[in-house]
């Protein structure tokens, strides 16, 4: 491995990083080796990787002295945290600012920070179609993520900053098509009228891969998804890939928001109201010139579908 450049994996046990793992792990070329980093070496999944040849290395979000040590030697890091874990952007942004501050004292030479746009370039505090959520975000989970990006830029770490968004996987969870009363199954998403962009979430770490075969993408800010569709078009490849009628059924921002609460439903208003920059900051030409393999909805649905409907 001493003559490969290595990429520190942070989340390699999730979907993320994994995704990224297992494309360097195949990459014919063999140029890198693959370090994931886990809070648990020992966890089922953690071993899997080890077995398929990446070093498994611990290492903890909370603790900064634990991510020097994991970034040592690394030419490469790829960085994502998890909002969801703990619902505070405030702790989110302590363990960027770690993770950046890391990279810097280990001489990490390429960053990719998984991030997400500031929703309030398009939809400002003062636009009063979305509520204003913890006194200063329109959407905190998008918000605070892209906040912490200075955190990498004042470290003066050289990253690459790939914004992503909402995941096909998505539709094995919260949005799976339902079966209704009458036998019949149905999708529901509050995008009336609107595209939203999708992306399975093993892709991302292939684009990853991408932006470090190519530093001249340091210092750039890439949007990426796999496919921009409306409601209909995803009730069809629902039914083209079920063999059954799946409708789309659309729901007022404002009932998604009584059965989802504020943060759910403020993303999906800023999806729609920022609809057009969203979708025009996201090449799918050029996502796929860096992820040949990347899946749009039919191709994604093909290898899911047993575990959809009911």
């Amino acid at each position: 491995m001493s003559d490969k450049k290595i990429i520190a994996v942070v989340g390699a046990t999730g979907a993320q990083g994994g995704g990224l793992v297992r494309a360097i792990l195949g990459d014919p070329s063999a140029a890198f080796a693959a370090r994931a980093l886990t809070r648990n070496p020992g966890s089922p999944a953690a071993k899997e990787l080890a077995a398929l040849g990446a070093e498994v290395v611990a290492a903890d979000l909370d603790d900064p002295s634990s991510l020097v040590k994991a970034l040592d030697g690394a030419y490469g890091a790829f960085f994502v945290t998890d909002f969801w874990a703990h619902l505070s952007v405030e702790r989110e942004q302590a363990q960027a600012r770690a993770l950046a501050e890391a990279a810097a004292a280990a001489g990490v030479r390429h960053a990719v920070w998984s991030t997400l746009p500031d929703t309030r370039q398009d939809v400002p505090l003062d636009d009063d179609r979305l509520p204003i959520l913890e006194g200063r975000y329109t959407t905190p989970h998008f918000d605070g993520k892209a906040e912490a990006n200075r955190f990498f830029t004042e470290a003066g770490v050289p990253t690459t900053f790939l914004n992503t968004t909402f995941y096909f996987e998505n539709f094995l969870g919260p949005f799976a098509p339902a079966r209704q009363e009458d036998g019949t199954l149905a999708v529901t998403l509050p995008m009336a009228g609107y595209r939203i962009a999708g992306i399975a979430v093993e892709d991302i770490g292939r684009v990853a891969f991408g932006v470090f075969k190519r530093p001249e993408l340091i210092g750039r800010s890439l949007h990426i998804s796999g496919d921009h569709l409306t409601g209909d078009e995803i009730a069809a490849h629902l039914t083209a890939a079920l063999g059954e009628p799946v409708a789309y059924r659309p729901q007022s921002l404002e009932d998604f928001r009584a059965a989802a609460g504020d943060e759910f439903a403020n993303t999906f208003g800023y999806y729609q109201l920022a609809e057009e920059p969203f979708l025009a900051a996201r090449d799918l030409t050029a996502i796929r010139a860096l992820n040949p393999a990347l899946e749009d909805f039919p191709t994604w649905l093909a290898r899911h579908k047993h575990l959809l409907g009911s």
